[in-house]
């Protein structure tokens, strides 16, 4: 199932040349943005605006999904805590934000898109390395 209308779907959201590795359910994009280094986008394959859109099934292995890349995220990037987001009110498609808040964050406390900063976009070497690095703890 996808939309048309819909940016996931239509393959013009996120950026594919910032895939780190497609799983069953859901397919692993860094952000942009690594404002916060690691920022992770998983993107449901299907089309679906809410959870209960999902089978029982699909529900479950997408918060299997979930868990196996933030642990990804946490090996790569020495994060103290990761924070998980799910509101699809920009893109109404079934998406997590997954962001490691490592030691050195510049606001510990704050949500991550709160936080007012200069977007950092990564170099071409530098997006290799880190899609590199999470390609290695992650199943292709």
């Amino acid at each position: 199932m996808s939309d048309p209308a819909c940016p996931a779907c239509a393959g013009a959201w996120p950026d594919p040349g910032h895939r780190i590795a497609g799983l069953s359910l859901t397919v692993a994009y860094l952000h942009e943005d690594q404002f916060l280094p690691g920022w992770t986008i998983l993107v449901l394959r299907r089309h679906a605006t809410e959870l209960w859109e999902l089978t029982p099934d699909e529900r479950a292995e997408l918060l299997e999904e979930v868990t196996l890349v933030a642990r990804a995220l946490d090996e790569a990037y020495g994060a103290a805590k990761l924070n998980y987001a799910l509101l699809g009110n920009q893109i109404p498609h079934v998406h997590w934000h997954l962001v490691p808040r490592r030691p050195d964050d510049p606001a510990p406390r704050e949500a991550p898109w709160s936080i007012a900063h200069a977007p950092r976009r990564l170099g071409p070497a530098e997006l290799e390395a880190s899609l590199a690095e999470l390609r290695l703890r992650l199943p292709h």
